[in-house]
This record gives structure tokens, sequence and C-alpha cells, in this order.
């Protein structure tokens, strides 16, 4: 029996990639994971905009690797010298779990540029919790603007601001003008859903800055056709219950809105730092890990740090985690079997893509630029074909079929505990971290 031990810390799409890439090597593997699920996070904004339910994009740990060591838990902490992560268990005891080989892969945490109050009243979309929230904030808008008498009220609840520009920004304003203008037509009596704004706003020149600037503005230019307010060159200076400060090129404005979300930026979990301190690894600006080129940390070679979380110069997407998970298990499989090191780590660029509303998405992929329809046809197939489980393929493709065919949505059940149990949580002073360390992927 082989007594190396593998930890890997986060089951996301690079956690998950390396689990797969380990299930032949002879060594003794554990996953520690802050939830019991594996978050397919692109496709979140789905969930939170009531297309799909929870359960389509999170599929189970232990349903996916099944038989495997599956530790519940975060780690918040790495002792290097003996070799062991320290895991804060929800039943609040902490535990050790030792390792030979450990491969990091948490992920990344919201960023709010220094103003963390603002996540109070502007969520961010990270996780599962997040999506809910989102999705009761938006269908209870519309259902207080129908009970709103008061013509200005009625308008702040029909007024929508996103912060972001990218992918996540980008599709929620996107699905949400589809609600309005489309989804939810004819359903209210009161409240005039036409009237809905929606306003994307970045301190970026583009949307989607990461793509060709030809799809950028081809984005650009559908959202505008769904009634897309753009505000670029814009940057949010005041998030509160009721609206948005921004500074422009022209000065200072002020947007009344009683829902707001971010998009704006991501940061490195708390764990990074504790890494970084314990291994003395340099960090990046954003505090993630600067690694070595075969995404080792320097002058610790057993430590493996893959996706958001370490500083490579690539983009923070899936196929990023899910390579360099994958190349972290084989070298460690090329290590036990005596084999001489491989390659450095070599990142295939498989391009970007995000979608805008129904019949419309841009992909950049190489030499290959998709807009419209034909964009829409690809990003189709490649978040189909990596979604994970069988039943998870067949009920998304129904509840697409649903959505973009007709006018449905098949998740618009709301709580009000979903709107407000973060709050209520801080409140009762528990911790609650909407990206905790590694409860989401890459």
């Amino acid at each position: 029996m082989n007594n190396h031990r593998v930890v890997i810390v986060g089951a996301g799409f690079g956690g998950l990639f390396a689990a797969k890439a380990l299930s032949k090597v002879p060594a003794q593997v554990t996953i520690v994971n802050g939830t019991t699920y594996h978050l397919f996070e692109p496709l979140l904004y789905q969930v939170a905009t009531g297309i799909l339910s929870e359960g389509e994009v999170a599929p189970p740990i232990r349903e996916i690797l099944p038989g495997r060591d599956i530790r519940l838990g975060w780690v918040t902490d790495v002792d290097v010298e003996a070799r062991h992560v320290v895991v804060d268990s929800p039943d609040g005891r902490e535990r050790l779990v030792p390792y030979d080989s450990l491969i990091v892969a948490a992920g990344a945490s919201n960023s709010y540029f220094g103003h963390e109050e603002f996540a109070e009243h502007a969520p961010a979309l990270k996780n599962i919790d997040d999506a809910l929230e989102m999705r009761s904030r938006i269908f209870h808008a519309f259902e207080m603007a129908e009970l709103e008498d008061d013509t200005e009220r009625r308008r702040q609840w029909l007024t929508f601001v996103l912060v972001g520009a990218g992918p996540t920004g980008v599709e929620l304003a996107g699905q949400i003008a589809e609600l309005a203008h489309r989804t939810l037509e004819g359903q209210y009596r009161r409240a005039d859903l036409g009237t809905t704004r929606i306003v994307l706003v970045d301190a970026v020149d583009r949307v989607l800055p990461a793509f060709d600037p030809k799809l950028s503005a081809a984005a650009e230019k559908q959202l505008r056709r769904l009634g897309v307010e753009v505000r670029l060159g814009t940057r949010v200076t005041d998030v509160d219950a009721y609206g948005v400060k921004m500074e422009t090129a022209e000065g200072e404005e002020r947007i009344e809105a009683r829902t707001k979300f971010w998009a704006a930026g991501v940061a490195a979990p708390a764990l990074a730092g504790r890494i970084a301190a314990a291994t003395g690894a340099p960090t990046d600006r954003a505090g993630r890990i600067r690694v070595e080129p075969d995404l080792t940390v320097p002058g610790h070679p057993e430590i493996f740090v893959v996706g958001d979380l370490a500083a490579t110069g690539l983009p923070g997407v899936a196929q990023v985690a899910m390579q360099g998970g994958t190349y972290a298990a084989r070298t460690i499989a090329r290590r036990l079997a005596g084999k001489p090191a491989g390659k450095p780590f070599k990142y295939f660029d498989k391009g970007n893509m995000a979608t805008i509303s129904r019949f419309s998405a841009v992909a950049d992929m190489g030499p290959l630029h998709l807009s419209g329809l034909l964009g829409w046809l690809g990003w189709l197939g490649v978040h189909l074909f990596y979604l994970v489980g069988f039943k998870n393929k067949v009920t998304t493709l129904l509840h697409w079929l649903v959505s973009f065919l007709g006018r449905g949505r098949a998740e618009r059940i709301t709580t009000t505990q979903q709107i407000h149990a973060r709050r209520a949580l801080q409140l009762v002073g528990e911790q609650v971290t909407p990206a905790r360390p590694h409860e989401h992927s890459r």
C-alpha cells in the first residue's frame, strides 16, 4: 500500500480535475471543501435569474467522487514544517489533516476594493447562497413595484444597478432585461415593467474587457438593444439601501435604486496570505501567490497552487483551474512513479464566452470570434459539455428549452429568508462570508 498522502483544498474546477486525475494513482487522496457540492460557477447567474435550480449547477461531491475521502470544512492555515492543514469544521472543532503533497485550489473571494460595507446592499455572486439571495431580490423588486402607489418609489423598485461589466455583470444585466421586457410581460397589472431601468456600471472603457474589442462592441450593442444603460468610465463611490453614488467625467451622480448587485472584482482569500506567510512566497497586489513554472510554491515543491489563487498572469476562468489541477495531479503521479520532472505548466487557451440574452452571445476562441446566434450556439454546446452528470445535462437542457424557446422560468420561488438571511446572521453575531475560502470554483 502506498502511504503518500495528497490533500486537495477545494472542490471547484481545479480541485475536481485534480481528484479525477489522481483516481488511478497509488496515493491516499483527501478532498477538503467548505460545502458538500461542486459549483459550476459559469451558470450561477442562471440560478439567480430563475432559469436553473441550484441542484443543476451544484451536484454533490460525494456523487461525483464516490468512495473518496471527503472532509467538510474550511482550511484556515497550513503548517509547512509538520505538513498538515488546519481545518475549521462545521461542528466548531478544529482538525488537522496531514499531507505529503498539497494541491490548493481554493478559488477567489469577492473584492469590494476596500468598501466591504457595500456588500449589505449590493451582494456579489460567488456561491449558491448568493444566487438564491439575488433571485429573491430580483423577483421581490417586481412584487414591491406592483404594490407601490408612489410613482417615485415604484421607479426605484424598477431600477436595477449592476456594478462590473465583466461576464457576470453582462450576463446578469441581459437576463434581468429579458425578465422585465419579455418573460414577465403582462403578468403585472399596476407596475409597468416596460419602464424597468437596468444600469450596468464600470470604470473600464468597454464591456467584457478581456474579450476581443469587436466582440466587446457587439456585446454592448446587444445590451443597449435590450434596454440596458451601459455606463463606462464610471466609478462607484457609495452604495446604500436606496441607491448608488457614482463618479463620472462630468462629476458626481446618484441613481436611486432599491436593487444593486456587485460583479466588479475578486481577491485572494485569507488562506493565500496564510500560505504566503508560512512559506515566504511572494504575492501580487490581489494577494495571489506567485508560483514556480510547475505551479509549486517557491521552496516548497510539495505544495501546488492552481486556479484563481495562483498569480500566473492567466485569466481567472474555469479552464485555467481545470488544466492546472490536472497538471498538478500528473506531476505528483510522475514523482511517485520515479519519473523525471515534466515540462512547465502551459495553458491551452480555449477562449472566453459570455451570453447577452437568448440567442445572443459572444465567443472569443483564438482566431475564431463569434457573436449573435452562432456565439450563443457555441456557448450552449460548451457549457452543456462541461456540466457534471448526465441527469444535470438533461434537466438543464429542458429548462433552457422552456426559458429560451418559451417565456417560462422554472425557478421563480423566492423567500423572505433568502433576502434577509445574510443580514440576520450578522445581527446575531455570526460571521457571514459570501465566498469562504473554497466554497466555490477555480
